[in-house]
């Protein structure tokens, strides 16, 4: 399984942006994909969920970020986005999507096979 992060870049604050994760060896779909950041200066331990996707098609958001985040699935052309809408200084971060071994009661579980991010900056 290989999954490709890309789309970040620098936006000023309101502005929108749309990431992408490109799947090899998985198809989109078949499994619970979740978004994640990281901080500047956070350990990997201090990753922070955005959301996640079941396989139904649900989507599940933190708490702090529903309403501006949206997670949505390309099958053809097997790649999950995260739409960030209305940008704020504190969403500059490294994003990465993830398999989650399993989704439940709102957590994405054993997350794994981790892309290598892509970075998303604000400028005010």
């Amino acid at each position: 399984v290989q999954l490709v992060e890309s789309g970040g870049g620098t936006v000023q604050v309101g502005g929108s942006l749309r990431l992408s994760c490109a799947a090899s060896g998985f198809t989109i779909g078949s499994g619970c994909m979740a978004w994640f950041r990281q901080n500047s200066g956070h350990s990997v331990e201090e990753r922070e969920r955005v959301g996640f996707i079941t396989t139904d098609g649900t989507t599940r958001y933190a708490r702090s970020m529903e309403g501006r985040f949206t997670i949505s699935p390309d099958n053809a052309r097997n790649t999950l986005y995260l739409l960030i809408s209305n940008l704020r200084p504190e969403d500059a971060s490294m994003y990465y999507c993830v398999l989650c071994t399993f989704c439940y009661a709102g957590n994405c579980y054993s997350p794994h096979d981790w892309g290598q991010g892509t970075q998303v900056n604000v400028s005010s």
